[in-house]
């Protein structure tokens, strides 16, 4: 049975009430009217009802009431309203895990054969093209980009003022060339100079020795008194006269024999003249050679800056060349250089041709960090130290680098090296399958 109270409190809420002549009341015509106090008597209805459904026909209280609900009993309905739910997503599920695991340790296995790095960049010895010598520009055989063979012209010089210098030069080696006959020349008429004055130091010992017999036999005659005095004095007089003209022979072949030993340093000083004559046609000849620019190897020209009519100073840049050999410059950590080692294979990504996969290989790994060569090392024994790990620079050489698109340096490239050339879990699996 209903208490009085919540019998009237539930026939308050299922039959609202209209009391007419309320000064807060609505119009006659409204029948909407809710009395104070409605919104509360709606929210406390249900509870009401089940309570009075409770007292009008009780229940018997069932089987189970009383007993204590074992732990898990819920958590075990919940599993097998699941299963009974999803069945197929309860098989496939741990499939699923189970290939997630194998994947993920087959990718691992995969993963650690490699080393990479976003830190690499296209390397080369780029230079400037700049001429020797000064001149006036006037032609411009090749233009921005363009690819050149070894040898071919970059750029020319007006080589006029070139060409009379070397003409010049060429005369001077002339000079000095006949300079040199000249004294060949002067040594030859000396040679026989020399022979004419041996030949009259000859004759002088011939009548020499004549005037000594001579001047002896009569001497004797003279002695023995078959001979006068005056013969005797005479011969003998004559003996001094040959013994004379032979030391003025043999001094005048002395004196031949010591002017050819002046032409011979003579000969010497022209031969040096013509060296130094040489010397200077052959600078005039690199001169003129110099006004021609070539390109010393294949290569391409990149920002061009000469134009024809320009006065060109030796040393100024007239345009930047980039050889064909080309590599990769990868900044690896040096937690990543344990088994890395020169020939290791590399596979190379470039960022501006994404689609080409470029073979390549490990030249060299540097002797040294990055930072240890740079225009400020660091000063580690300085102030509070903070271990970074460091870059070290290594050498990546492209096996088969592409002819078809331009490469030069500074271009970004995405390197991945094989460190462990064992096959890897994943490799296994697709060799067999």
């Amino acid at each position: 049975m209903l208490k009085g109270n919540d019998e009237q409190a539930l026939q308050e809420v299922e039959s609202p009430q209209f009391v007419p002549g309320s000064p807060d009341g609505p119009a006659d015509n409204d029948l909407t009217y809710n009395p104070p106090g409605k919104e509360k008597l709606e929210a406390e209805a249900p509870s009401r009802q089940r309570s009075a459904r409770e007292v009008q026909s009780p229940e018997l209280p069932s089987e189970t009431e009383g007993k204590p609900t074992p732990p898990g009993a819920s958590s075990v309905e919940s599993r097998k309203g699941l299963r009974r739910r999803h069945p197929i997503a309860v098989v496939i599920g741990p499939v699923l895990f189970v290939l997630a695991l194998a994947g993920g340790y087959a990718y691992w296995s995969y993963a650690s054969h490699f080393e990479s790095t976003d830190d690499a960049f296209i390397a080369a010895r780029q230079s400037s093209l700049a001429p020797k010598v000064s001149g006036y520009l006037n032609a411009i055989p090749v233009t921005d980009n363009e690819h050149v063979k070894a040898g071919d012209v970059i750029a020319r010089i007006d080589d006029r003022d070139y060409r009379v210098a070397l003409a010049q030069a060429e005369a001077q080696v002339a000079a000095a060339q006949a300079s040199i006959e000249n004294i060949d020349a002067q040594l030859d008429v000396q040679q026989a100079q020399i022979a004419a004055n041996q030949a009259q130091v000859d004759q002088a010992q011939a009548a020499l020795v004549f005037a000594e017999q001579q001047a002896a036999r009569y001497e004797h005659l003279e002695q023995t008194g078959y001979g006068t005095v005056q013969n005797s004095q005479q011969y003998t007089s004559q003996l001094h006269q040959q013994q004379a003209a032979l030391a003025s022979a043999q001094a005048t072949l002395k004196l031949a024999q010591r002017q050819v030993e002046a032409l011979k340093a003579q000969r010497n000083s022209a031969v040096a003249s013509l060296a130094q004559a040489q010397a200077q046609r052959d600078q005039a000849q690199l001169n003129l050679s110099y006004t021609t620019v070539t390109a010393a190897q294949p290569g391409r020209v990149v920002n061009l800056t000469a134009a024809v009519g320009q006065f060109a100073q030796p040393g100024t840049s007239l345009t930047m060349f980039v050889p064909d050999e080309i590599w990769v410059t990868a900044n690896f950590k040096e937690i990543q250089l344990d088994h890395m080692r020169p020939g290791d294979p590399a596979t190379l990504a470039i960022d501006a041709y994404p689609e080409r996969k470029i073979r390549g290989h490990v030249e060299s790994v540097q002797s040294g960090s990055g930072t240890a060569f740079s225009l400020l090392p660091a000063q580690n024994a300085t102030g509070n130290y903070v271990k970074i790990v460091q870059r070290v620079p290594v050498k990546l050489i492209m096996d088969n680098p592409p002819t078809d698109v331009a490469l030069g340096p500074g271009m970004s490239v995405v390197p991945t090296v094989r460190i462990n050339p064992m096959p890897s879990l994943y490799e296994q699996l697709r060799r067999h399958l």
